[in-house]
C-alpha cells in the first residue's frame, strides 16, 4: 500500500517527465587513497568486472533521494549514497557505514558518530561531518524540502540538535530517548554540501539531480555513480572509485563496473527475466512461481524459496467521521455506524476464509494470517492476540451483537433500521491475484448476509481515493516493506499519521484505543529496554487485533530469481531488494561476465 519508513528515509516526493540526457561523459578520475579504516566486507572475495542487467517499470524520474518515490528511481538511488549506519538485511542489525563507531550517553540522549578519515565524494571532494550537518539542518530539518520524514526526528515537536565538534565527529543530541536511531537516523543518505548548498539557497533544490542533468553533477558517496542515461531506455551506473568498502582482500568494492537498468513497461520485468534479459528478479510473485520453475530447465537461473515474506493483504473500512469540501460526510452515516462498530469487523474477519484463498488463489504459496504482525517477525510478534478466524455462525452472532441480522430470512442482513448491510470494496486493477482474493471475499460475505460489491480500479485513482478525498468505503490492498521495528510502522499505527488508512490525519485520536496505541507506540520509542518496548507492542497489537481496523487475510511467500553465474548472494525477505540489498558485493563467477 504506502512505503515503510525504512524506505522514506532515503527518498520522498515527486517529479516532473523526462527527456534524455544523451551520452554525457566524465573526465577520467584518479581514486584517492581508502579512507581510515575503510569498511571490510566480510563477504566471500569476488572478482572485478563486468555489467550486470536488470529491468525495472519505466525509467527514473529523479536521482534526488528527498524527491524520488516512484520504484524505478529508489531501486538506483540506493546504490548512488551513503548512510552512517549500514543496516545488514538478513540480521536487521545495524553496523558501521559512513561513521567507524559511535557512543552513546548514559542517559540515552546524546549519540556521538565519529566518521571515517579520508571519506570522499564520487567527484573526489572531501566527505566530512560538514556534510553530515549540511544534510539534516538544511535538507531534513527544512519542511519545503522534507515533505515525508519531517515530523519522525523530533520528540514532542522539538527537532534534534545536529553539530559537529570536529571534522570528523558528529553529535546528536535528542530531546528525550529516540529508540530507533541507529536505524532511522543512522540510514539517512548523506548528501553533498559543495554540490547541493546554491540549490537550497535558491530555492530549487527539487531541480537537483535531475535525471536530465550531466552525470558528472549526480554526487554521492554509494557504491555506484551515473555514467549514462537515456529517458525511456535505460540508466548506465558505473563503480564509484572512491568508494569507502573494501573485501578482507584489501579489493575495494563493488565488483562489478557496471550496473545497466533497463527500463520496461510496467509489470513485465519478469518476463524481461524469463527472456534472458535481465540478470536478477528480486520478486517474484507466487502466481509466477510455476512459470519461472518450468523455466529453471533451461534459463540458467536459480529460483529462490525464501520462506513466508514482509507484505501482508489487508482488508479495511472507512471509518473516517469528517466532511468532503461540499460539507457532506465523507461516509455515508449509515454506514460509518456499521463500519466503525467493533463487532461488524470481528465478523467481517469471522466470514474470510483464509484458508481457501490460500489453498485455491495462491496454490498455496501463502500463509493465511489473523494479526498485524505475522509470526515471520519472531522478535516482535505477540502469538498470543485474540484470533477471528473462519467461522460463518460466530460471524452470524457477532452481527447480531451489532444490530444486524438476516430479519426476513431471504439471505439479506439488515441492520436495526431495516437497511439493507451492503458495501462496495475496492481494489487495483491488474494484480491478479488480489482480484480473486476481493471476488472470494465477496462470495464469503454473502454467505452471512452481506453484500460486497467488488470494484477494480486504476491503481493511481485508488491511491488518491484512499490518500486524497477518501471517497471509498472499504479496500482491499496490500502493506509491505520497512523494517521489523514497530518504529517502521509509525506512519499506519499512529492517528495522525498519512496511512492510518481506516481514518488518517487525525488531529485527536477518535477512539479510545487509538488513543492508547498512539501512547503505547509513544512509549516504546522512548527507552532502549527491549523488554519494555516489547511490552508496549505486544499490547499495541493485542488492540488491534481485538478492534480489528484492519483485517489481515494472508502473507504471500517470497520468491526471487537470479542467473546461475551471479556470486555473493544472500537473500532476505526483509527488503524489497531481496537478492541485490548487496550489489557491492555481487559479482559473477570466473570466465562468466
Amino acid at each position: 500500500m504506502g512505503r515503510a519508513l525504512a524506505s522514506l528515509l532515503i527518498c520522498a516526493g515527486l517529479l516532473v517527465s523526462l527527456t534524455g540526457c544523451g551520452k554525457q561523459g566524465r573526465a577520467k578520475q584518479q581514486a584517492h587513497a581508502l579512507p581510515t579504516p575503510p569498511l571490510v566486507s566480510q563477504c566471500e572475495p569476488g572478482a572485478i568486472g563486468g555489467r550486470l542487467t536488470l529491468a525495472v517499470p519505466q525509467g527514473p524520474r529523479s536521482f534526488n533521494p528527498f524527491v524520488a518515490t516512484d520504484p524505478a528511481s529508489d531501486n538506483i538511488v540506493r546504490l548512488l549514497f551513503g548512510s552512517l549506519v549500514n543496516l545488514n538485511w538478513l540480521t536487521q542489525e545495524a553496523g558501521p557505514g559512513l561513521a567507524e563507531s559511535w557512543t552513546n550517553s548514559p542517559d540515552g540522549k546524546t549519540w556521538t558518530f565519529k566518521l571515517r578519515s579520508g571519506l570522499r565524494w564520487s567527484d573526489g571532494k572531501p566527505l566530512t561531518a560538514d556534510d553530515v550537518v549540511f544534510t539534516w539542518n538544511d535538507l531534513m530539518y527544512n519542511r519545503e524540502i522534507n515533505h515525508f520524514t519531517y515530523e519522525l526526528f523530533q520528540v514532542g515537536g522539538k527537532l534534534f540538535e545536529v553539530s559537529q565538534t570536529d571534522d570528523l565527529t558528529v553529535r546528536v543530541v535528542t530531546p528525550e530517548v529516540f529508540a530507533p536511531l541507529l536505524e532511522f537516523f543512522g540510514g539517512v543518505a548523506i548528501l553533498p554540501r559543495h554540490s547541493l548548498e546554491s540549490f537550497v539557497k535558491e530555492k530549487r533544490f527539487p531541480a537537483a539531480y535531475q535525471a536530465t542533468m550531466p552525470p558528472e553533477r549526480i554526487v554521492g558517496g554509494g557504491p555506484f555513480r551515473v555514467k549514462q542515461f537515456e529517458a525511456g531506455k535505460f540508466t548506465l551506473l558505473e563503480r564509484n572509485p572512491e568508494y569507502w568498502v573494501t573485501d578482507r582482500q584489501g579489493r575495494r568494492l563493488p565488483y562489478f563496473e557496471e550496473v545497466m537498468f533497463t527500463a520496461s513497461a510496467p509489470g513485465t520485468e519478469a518476463l524481461v527475466f524469463l527472456n534472458g534479459k535481465s540478470d536478477a528478479q528480486d520478486i517474484v510473485r507466487p502466481e509466477m512461481f510455476d512459470q519461472f520453475r518450468q523455466a529453471t530447465n533451461t534459463g540458467h537461473f536459480r529460483l529462490l524459496d525464501l520462506g513466508l515474506g514482509m507484505e501482508r493483504e489487508f482488508l479495511w473500512f472507512n471509518q473516517n467521521t469528517g466532511t468532503n469540501s461540499a460539507g457532506r460526510p465523507i461516509v455515508n452515516p449509515t454506514k460509518l455506524k456499521w463500519f466503525r462498530n467493533q463487532k461488524f469487523r470481528q465478523a467481517v474477519s469471522c466470514a474470510i476464509d483464509r484458508e481457501r484463498m490460500v489453498r485455491e488463489i495462491y496454490g498455496g504459496r501463502a500463509q493465511a494470517i489473523y494479526s498485524f504482525v505475522s509470526s515471520e517477525n519472531q522478535k516482535w510478534n505477540n502469538p498470543n492476540v485474540p484470533r477471528f478466524g473462519f467461522d460463518p455462525e460466530r460471524a452470524k452472532k457477532l452481527l447480531a451483537e451489532a444490530g444486524i441480522a438476516d430479519r426476513k430470512g431471504n439471505g439479506v442482513a439488515e441492520d436495526a433500521e431495516g437497511n439493507p448491510v451492503e458495501f462496495t470494496l475496492f481494489s487495483n486493477i491488474g494484480n491478479a491475484v488480489r482480484e480473486k482474493a476481493a471476488a472470494q471475499i465477496q462470495d464469503d460475505l454473502k454467505k452471512v448476509g452481506l453484500k460486497a460489491t467488488f470494484l477494480p480500479v486504476d491503481f493511481n485513482l485508488l491511491r488518491e481515493r484512499i490518500d486524497q478525498t477518501f471517497e471509498y468505503e472499504a479496500a482491499l490492498m496490500g502493506l509491505g516493506g520497512g523494517g521489523i521495528d514497530p518504529a517502521s510502522q509509525i506512519n499506519v499505527l499512529k492517528s495522525s499519521e498519512d496511512l492510518h488508512q481506516w481514518f488518517p490525519q487525525q488531529k485527536t485520536p477518535s477512539t479510545d484505543w487509538e488513543g492508547r496505541i498512539d501512547q503505547l507506540i509513544e512509549n516504546q520509542m522512548r527507552t532502549l529496554d527491549f523488554a519494555a518496548r516489547k511490552k508496549a507492542f505486544d499490547e499495541v497489537q493485542a488492540i488491534l487485533a481485538e478492534e480489528m481496523p484492519m483485517i489481515a487475510t494472508v502473507a504471500p511467500f517470497a520468491y526471487a530469481a537470479v542467473r546461475e553465474k551471479v556470486a555473493n548472494i544472500r537473500p532476505s525477505v526483509l527488503t524489497p531488494y531481496r537478492v541485490t540489498w548487496n550489489m557491492e558485493e555481487l559479482f559473477f563467477k570466473e570466465g562468466q561476465k
